[in-house]
């Protein structure tokens, strides 16, 4: 049932997300910061899944805590190098793509 409701809420975003893209101003916005926010929750549910804290995560990565944190809200810039060593240490592929 849970997984239903996650389901929901995402799908109801991802509605939410597209209607409100059409909006030149909100797409300039989410363009510069969503896509940053898109990526740390991503990181958050991953981690949740594997049933790892913030304090292992950052273990297995070699950072502090506090830097898993500000991560996973968005508050903190991503390297490849980062991303890489957080894909590996949640057992996950990272995938870049640039489209055109």
């Amino acid at each position: 049932m849970k997984n239903k409701k996650v389901l929901a809420k995402a799908t109801d975003f991802d509605k939410y997300l597209k209607k409100e893209l059409v909006d030149p101003v909100f797409k300039k916005h989410f363009d510069k910061y969503g896509r940053q926010l898109d990526i740390a929750y991503k990181i958050l549910q991953l981690r949740k899944a594997r049933k790892i804290s913030q304090l292992e995560l950052a273990q297995k990565i070699g950072t502090t805590q506090s830097n898993i944190a500000r991560l996973e809200s968005g508050r903190q810039n991503f390297t490849i190098g980062l991303l890489h060593r957080v894909a590996e240490a949640l057992e996950a592929n990272l995938k870049i793509n640039i489209v055109i």
